[in-house]
């Protein structure tokens, strides 16, 4: 593992991951950090997370606003940002004249070129959750204006995995427009039911995130308990893993990244 910080590379602590195909790391793994009485975030990359960088992705993390409060204006450079919204809504404007509100289940992609400025509040009375991803866009989109994307889970393709629904949000037919490389889709395995993990193409990794719920996973007759905000790391030659929800829905987010173990 790489621990040097040129772009579209990736950072890991190391000793952070070990030498297998798969990896399970419990969310208390990773820090959670309250900056102000209005904000909770978990990072899982980012941050002060051991997984500092993956193959350009610069954070994932999940951030919890409370009502009546969120981020001002602020700025932004070089980056291809998403936020899927996992509970309430959120409310985005922009400089280049872009407004709205992203409610739960939706997906917006903002890129910010060479600058971009805008805001994200929850002005209403119960809590936003949202998971944020930030990417060094590609160098060769360099000079393109600013711009973003918005889709509903209506408009982002969709089959079934077992007993799992999977959307795709970046990449594999996803009307959204990408300025950096890799995949990613979004999970929800039926209370009680069970669904594969699946596994990264060659040249790829596997980061996988639970976004809600509980289960536990089946990987080699070994049985591993999951929680909310746990990770699993993977490589192509993982062997075939189950994933069984609780008695609630199980919600996971799969980021299929250039190498980065």
């Amino acid at each position: 593992m790489t621990a040097a910080f040129p772009l579209q590379e990736t950072a890991i602590t190391p000793g952070f991951v070990r030498d297998l195909p798969f990896q399970h790391i419990t969310a208390d793994t990773f820090p959670t950090i309250r900056p102000i009485h209005w904000l909770t975030s978990h990072f899982a990359v980012g941050g002060w997370s051991p997984l500092q960088r993956l193959s350009g992705m610069l954070t994932a993390h999940m951030t919890r606003i409370a009502p009546q409060n969120g981020f001002t204006w602020h700025p932004h450079r070089g980056l291809e940002i998403y936020t899927w919204v996992i509970e309430g809504q959120l409310y985005h404007e922009d400089t280049t004249g872009g407004k709205g509100v992203i409610k739960t289940g939706e997906i917006q992609r903002m890129f910010s070129g060479d600058w971009i400025e805008h805001q994200e509040l929850n002005p209403w009375d119960e809590p936003a959750r949202v998971i944020q991803i930030w990417f060094i866009a590609d160098r060769h989109h360099q000079g393109l204006p600013a711009h973003y994307q918005q889709a509903g889970s209506d408009e982002l393709p969709a089959r079934r995995v077992g007993d799992a629904t999977v959307w795709n949000l970046i990449g594999d037919g996803s009307p959204l427009e990408q300025h950096m490389k890799g995949r990613l889709s979004a999970m929800t395995v039926d209370p009680n039911g069970t669904t594969r993990l699946e596994a990264p193409h060659p040249g790829e990794s596997l980061f996988w995130y639970v976004t809600d719920g509980s289960g536990n996973a089946l990987h080699q007759g070994r049985q591993m308990s999951l929680g909310q905000y746990d990770v699993a790391l993977a490589r192509p030659d993982m062997e075939p893993t189950e994933i069984t929800a609780g008695d609630q829905p199980l919600h996971a987010l799969s980021f299929y990244l250039p190498t980065f173990l």
